[in-house]
């Protein structure tokens, strides 16, 4: 049995992925709390997320449709207000 579509699902794959490394990035980054003992710490893991997630955005871009491409621009928009907001916090 084929798949009707593959490609279709692939780039439903690929969005979904950088949707969700969005999220995860955006979700530690509300969660980070400036004067807890283990900011350093959570600083790290956020910037892996946000790299993370921006490789899955790129990666989502080379498939998306129109629908999809502006809502991967959306989340490259936040991820970017998002690390301008620790920068000014170092």
């Amino acid at each position: 049995m084929t798949q009707k579509n593959p490609y279709h699902k692939d780039k439903q794959q690929a969005f979904q992925a950088a949707q969700q490394g969005f999220e995860n990035a955006q979700g530690l980054f509300y969660d980070i709390v400036t004067d807890s003992a283990n900011y350093g710490h959570q600083l790290k893991h956020l910037k892996d997320e946000v790299n993370e997630a921006y490789q899955q955005i790129e990666n989502a871009m080379e498939v998306a449709s129109e629908h999809q491409r502006i809502q991967l621009e959306r989340f490259q928009q936040d991820l970017q207000s998002i690390v301008s907001e620790v920068n000014q916090t170092e």
